[in-house]
């Protein structure tokens, strides 16, 4: 069993951003922008955003965060989209989700300019992403195909299985994993909660990626061997014995499963800081393509 290092590699991404940043730099140009806006006190994406921030300053690109309080209304969020969308300044920005209820989650991600999404969640980016067209991939899944790609792991002619079919993971790792190319080229079954006889399909996965939310769903008999297993899941679970309070869980029964696995993603420090560095590869993105307008 191998363990798929989403700590090591996002290190490793960071580093080769920080070296394309310097050389954009030693030739005089303006290096890349990356603006966030947060909406209230949410702990998680209060935590997120900061990290985002300082993953910024450690590659050497421009950082804005914008802070707003809860009592947004969706007009205000609508009008400071709108600014960023015209600030030429600002490569890519990203809006942190959950919002307060009193906004349309939708709506402000359809506000986002197609060119400065880089959380690739505008349906312009989705179309193209599911075209095989140059454009921003969403960050969580670019992480798990970078991870795929970076260790070798073979995808051509296996069977993945994809466990949950959110916008935001499920549903374009299902289209990602059957595109022709690296990693790709594989035959998908995406399930979900109306799945019936789950277990008879993940038994016969080579490859399963899940993304459901529930702590340790993924068990030992669910798999087969020589599975490699990606756990997208982060759930926070009360434990009295631990300083925090709690501890981080993902989708898999890790001690279990991993016996069996081939390749498998730890939680946390397997998708987790991929997802970050994978913002920041569509930041510069964003800031080239710009360049190339």
């Amino acid at each position: 069993m191998e363990l798929l290092d989403g700590k090591k590699i996002s290190s490793d991404i960071k580093n080769e951003i920080a070296a394309e940043v310097a050389k954009i730099k030693a030739r005089g140009e303006k290096v890349p922008h990356l603006a966030a806006i947060i909406v209230g006190n949410d702990g998680a994406s209060l935590t997120y955003v900061g990290s985002k921030v300082k993953a910024c300053e450690r590659v050497g690109f421009e950082s804005t965060l914008v802070k707003m309080p809860s009592t947004t209304s969706e007009t205000e969020l609508l009008l400071k989209i709108k600014e960023l969308n015209e600030n030429d300044n600002i490569d890519g920005f990203i809006v942190q989700l959950p919002l307060p209820q009193q906004i349309d989650e939708q709506k402000v991600l359809m506000a986002i300019h197609p060119s400065k999404d880089v959380d690739g969640f505008h349906p312009e980016n989705f179309g193209k992403m599911a075209l095989d067209m140059t454009t921003f991939i969403p960050a969580t899944p670019f992480g798990i195909l970078e991870l795929l790609e970076r260790y070798n792991v073979e995808t051509k002619g296996k069977h993945t299985v994809v466990i949950g079919r959110s916008h935001i993971v499920g549903r374009p790792m299902s289209i990602l994993m059957g595109r022709k190319g690296f990693p790709g080229n594989s035959t998908v079954t995406l399930t979900h909660s109306h799945t019936k006889n789950i277990t008879q399909i993940t038994s016969q996965a080579d490859i399963i990626i899940t993304a459901l939310g529930v702590p340790n769903y993924l068990k030992a008999e669910m798999v087969k061997d020589d599975v490699v297993v990606i756990d997208v899941g982060i759930t926070r679970v009360a434990d009295e014995t631990n300083e925090k309070g709690y501890v981080i869980v993902g989708d898999v029964d890790f001690e279990n499963v991993s016996k069996k696995a081939s390749y498998i993603t730890p939680v946390p420090g397997g998708v987790g800081p991929m997802t970050i560095a994978m913002l920041l590869k569509n930041t510069l993105l964003a800031r080239e393509m710009k360049t190339l307008k």
